[in-house]
């Protein structure tokens, strides 16, 4: 028993001493220590105040309690438009939430009893439209979109123009994001793609810089074995992509003031599993290449389509399948995903746990790859 915690007091102290010269390569000028906090904070800010998208298709439920022929026509109405899709019918309230929590559906419609007694009587009909806020700038659009449908509606009736309370009646309710600020659903996924953007880079310029230094071979002589190097390159990346999510989540928080739904453990939780499987990538990239340039380069070559995969400007549901399918690979995908729902949702590891599967299968992935390629890439 001693014997074997000697061994493993040795190997920790080891990591120990390699994390810190990674630390200390990183942050012993202040240019660099500067650059490690300042894009992030920056970032967030130009994002917070400048970033916005529209609306390019709209899942909705519905769920008809009228089954009349009124309710019918204004619902082949808005699934005429092309713009609007019918991803469930739905036959209970309670079903209301299922839908849009799964983000199944970015609106219910929700048709009355009454809907068509009431409009035969020349009363105001009220339609109840529930959106979800996560994605403001999408519901917003869809809320005006159904608002013209409605209008038309209105208008076919054959009651003159100045019968403004008459007709049906559009109530609206967001979920989420009451207010349909676009910030609130751009900014908690920036929490994972702004720190992604320099620990993907941290990572891959790690090793590049060693065997273009050409420090690496001594490296690979000490006693450390390849997965004790792989740990002791990843830790100061994970360390540091942590500290950048945390600026960029209290700039949320506390500038923005946007209000936080869910636990803030399983929001550090999820951020963990995301940075350990970004690090992953990254080490892989730096194992792969002889120079930091290269390094550079295939990390830029990376990182805009991680973005454009990631959901964080358009949904994923709107893309091709095969683009679909390959947002799987994705770690920012996941990442967002998690920090998405935890922020605005308050949702649970229960809610949540599919989204860890890809994370650990990229990490379990990777990693092993990139210690592989520290022993086997020759300099």
């Amino acid at each position: 028993m001693a014997t074997f915690m000697d061994s493993f007091l040795n190997t920790v102290a080891q990591i120990a001493a390699l994390v810190r010269k990674e630390l200390l390569a990183l942050i012993k000028e202040p240019a660099s220590r500067a650059l490690l906090i300042a894009p992030a904070f920056l970032q967030a800010l130009l994002y917070g105040y400048g970033a916005t998208y529209d609306l390019t298709h709209v899942p909705y439920a519905v769920l008809d309690q009228s089954r009349s022929a009124a309710s019918t026509e204004l619902l082949a109405r808005l699934d005429g438009t092309g713009v609007f899709v019918r991803a469930a019918t739905l036959t209970s309230p309670k079903q209301i939430a299922d839908v849009v929590d799964a983000e199944q559906a970015l609106l219910v419609l929700s048709i009355p009893p009454d809907f068509e007694t009431r409009l035969s009587a020349g009363q105001s009909a009220p339609l109840q439209l529930i959106l979800d806020g996560r994605n403001s700038s999408t519901a917003g659009s869809a809320a005006s979109h159904v608002a013209a449908i409605v209008a038309a509606y209105n208008a076919s009736l054959g009651t003159p123009g100045a019968q403004a309370a008459a007709g049906i009646r559009v109530e609206r309710r967001a979920w989420f994001n009451p207010n349909l600020e676009s910030r609130w659903n751009m900014m908690p996924g920036l929490i994972a793609a702004l720190s992604m953007l320099q620990t993907l880079m941290l990572a891959a310029l790690s090793v590049a810089r060693e065997r273009e230094q050409g420090t690496f071979d001594q490296l690979l002589v000490t006693p450390l074995t390849p997965m004790q190097i792989l740990i002791g390159k990843a830790l100061p990346s994970i360390l540091i992509g942590l500290l950048q999510s945390s600026i960029i989540f209290l700039i949320i928080r506390f500038w923005f003031e946007i209000p936080m739904q869910g636990s803030v453990g399983l929001l550090y939780f999820g951020l963990v599993v995301f940075t350990v499987a970004s690090v992953g990538v990254g080490l892989s990239i730096s194992a792969l290449s002889l120079t930091m340039q290269q390094a550079m380069l295939y990390t830029f070559l990376l990182i805009m389509p991680l973005m454009l995969l990631s959901g964080l400007f358009t949904p994923v549901r709107n893309m091709p399948e095969v683009l679909q399918l390959a947002t799987y690979a994705n770690p920012l995908r996941f990442g967002m995903d998690i920090v998405r729902r935890v922020y605005l949702e308050g949702a649970g590891l229960i809610d949540i746990w599919r989204a860890f599967i890809p994370l650990l299968m990229l990490a379990a992935t990777t990693l092993p790859l990139a210690a592989w390629l520290f022993r086997n890439r020759l300099s």
